[in-house]
């Protein structure tokens, strides 16, 4: 569309009719000397530099604080997911060993059970990975808006006229002197440092006894 505008506002200028001037007649020394040719612009060249976004966020103090919290919740996931799959397991073998024993009605109970147990199974895996991953994004994405501006007044102090995000499967090669990733995560770190947790005071000496 902007192209089709700026063609349209180009022919207009040039179907707008010239204004009619009466003009007397100039001699040789009455002539407009030829204007001198306007110099090419110099443009600078554009310096570029790379990040590995991905490494920065994990790598600055914060984000290994953030995701640490993330693995914490992985890990107790973990561990109930196995206990549901000891649960379930546990109910097959019974089965397995005493279907032939039990009662019509008490085997179609035990299958009734063993069938829930997979349902829930399956519900907490989903739930559970849903949560994950919101809890990846949610950190990634927080951390990344602060970085931004990190990145921005990197740029400035150095220069630069780009910077572009690292990609192994894009970028076959990059001059590691180009690559700012731990400049960019040195500066965070001294932007948004952690505080670090409280101390616990000494333990006072216990008072000596009275003889």
């Amino acid at each position: 569309m902007n192209r089709r505008l700026k063609f349209c506002l180009s022919l207009a200028a040039l179907c707008l009719p010239a204004p009619a001037f009466t003009q007397a007649p100039t001699t040789g020394s009455d002539q407009a000397k030829p204007a001198a040719p306007t110099p090419p612009a110099v443009i600078a060249p554009a310096k570029i530099a790379w990040i590995n976004l991905e490494q920065a966020i994990l790598g600055c103090e914060e984000g290994k604080k953030e995701f640490g919290e993330v693995q914490k919740f992985v890990e107790s996931k973990n561990s109930q997911l196995q206990a549901l799959q000891k649960e379930l397991q546990t109910l097959k073998n019974q089965l397995e060993v005493q279907g032939q024993k039990l009662t019509d009605e008490a085997r179609a109970d035990l299958e009734d059970q063993i069938a829930d147990k997979e349902t829930n199974l399956q519900r907490f895996q989903q739930d559970t990975q849903k949560e994950i991953d919101n809890r990846r994004v949610r950190t990634t994405n927080m951390i990344g808006r602060k970085m931004i501006p990190i990145v921005e007044k990197l740029s400035k102090e150095k220069g630069l006229s780009a910077v572009v995000y690292l990609n192994p499967q894009r970028d076959a090669w990059v001059d590691p002197s180009l690559v700012i990733t731990e400049e960019v995560v040195r500066a965070y770190n001294a932007a948004h440092p952690m505080t670090a947790a409280p101390s616990r005071p000494a333990a006072s000496p216990p008072a000596p006894k009275k003889p």
